[in-house]
């Protein structure tokens, strides 16, 4: 199993600085940036196409992309409201990201590398770069503490970065500072399923804001649009809120966004008391998640338990949505998550097998969308399949 980039010996920072923040590798970004996503529409089996089987579509290699659960200091968490005429998750609710690129993240590994579908070096400077674009908030450090720039400044520089007119990490050297790498905790990865022409491989990560923030210009952590580029509103809001949203069909979330604030709402269950109490639960309550991301195994029941995703920790699960079957009471899709995708088929990675998502997919995006015990989801359709052969 490919360790995270936390566990090897040295630092993110030394790896950094030993690349001299050069980037070896560049070429021109595409004219249009598309966030990564990872879309499932409700049909049979899909079997990997092949370039030389006649008549079937060449299978799509997916594009290395990064996303950040960003937490504010009280535990709230971002999303992004993404503008209705993207190409992907329209009008839909995301994680700040994006795509991969060469010119600002230096050396992408090769779609024939195993590190390809591995956290590295390339998707945390993009997860951090990406976030700085679209939300303003910089999660680069100055003497040890997150820098602080004016509005108008960071305003200016996201435009430049995104015109590709300076590159990232230079920008950040002129000023001092540099990417807090070691701050980004992989938290999953998702891998589009085959069935969609445009795929990508998504390296998803935590990242804390401090919690005290009596050293920092509250400007400094209050996300702003990117005017409209990419996305029309960015927030903060308990993780539970923006579920109970998608519950009521007031939002959109895709799969990913759904299972992983359905992972952190289960921990950051309540707002704090008074305020002598308050950062002292909020920090006990960082502290469970953390405990919790580096818990094996990862299941919960016995049965779960046996099944070999569990052996596999947070930071290395590799999630390629997959259909398992439609529920007969509300025709939602229910998707399994335990496989990762062809790219890694025959290898020891995985994801979650017992959990699912169930969704009903059309036109306007995923609705109902829901997270649920495996086992609790087939027991339901058991019940459900036994009761209508009684009628």
């Amino acid at each position: 199993m490919p360790p995270s980039l936390n566990s090897i010996g040295r630092p993110l920072s030394q790896l950094l600085l030993r690349s001299g923040y050069r980037c070896s590798f560049v070429v021109p970004r595409t004219a249009q940036r598309v966030a990564p996503s990872i879309f499932i529409m409700a049909s049979k089996t899909q079997k990997r196409p092949s370039s030389s089987s006649a008549g079937k579509r060449p299978l799509s290699e997916p594009r290395p992309s990064s996303s950040v659960l960003l937490v504010s200091p009280v535990n709230d968490v971002l999303l992004l409201h993404r503008v209705h005429t993207s190409t992907s998750f329209a009008s839909a609710h995301v994680f700040p990201g994006g795509n991969l690129d060469p010119y600002h993240d230096g050396v992408i590994p090769s779609v024939d590398s195993p590190e390809r579908h591995q956290d590295g070096l390339a998707y945390r400077i993009g997860a951090i770069r990406e976030t700085f674009e679209e939300t303003g908030i910089l999660l680069a450090k100055k003497d040890g503490t997150l820098i602080n720039l004016s509005i108008e400044e960071r305003d200016a520089v996201r435009k430049q970065i995104h015109g590709n007119q300076v590159k990232f990490l230079e920008w950040l050297k002129s000023v001092g500072a540099e990417p807090d790498l070691d701050g980004l905790i992989p938290f999953t990865r998702w891998i589009t399923p085959t069935i969609n022409a445009k795929r990508f491989t998504t390296q998803m990560y935590l990242y804390m804001l401090p919690l005290t923030r009596s050293d920092m210009p509250s400007e400094m952590l209050i996300p702003t649009p990117d005017n409209g580029v990419e996305h029309t509103a960015a927030s903060f809001a308990p993780a539970k809120t923006f579920l109970s949203r998608a519950a009521d069909n007031s939002i959109i979330l895709f799969p990913p966004q759904a299972y992983l604030l359905t992972l952190v709402s289960d921990i950051f269950t309540s707002r704090f008391g008074s305020l002598e109490e308050g950062p002292l639960q909020l920090a006990a309550q960082r502290k469970k998640l953390l405990s919790f991301l580096k818990r094996t195994p990862t299941a919960e029941t016995e049965k779960g338990k046996e099944h070999k995703t569990a052996a596999i920790p947070w930071g290395d699960k590799v999630m390629s949505p997959h259909n398992l079957f439609i529920r007969k009471e509300d025709k939602r899709v229910v998707l399994g998550l335990d496989k990762p995708g062809p790219e890694l088929q025959g290898s020891e990675r995985g994801g979650d097998w017992e959990r699912v998502v169930l969704v009903n997919f059309g036109k306007g995006g995923p609705t109902n969308v829901e997270v649920r015990r495996r086992e609790d989801v087939l027991e339901e359709e058991k019940k459900s399949q036994a009761s209508s052969e009684k009628l």
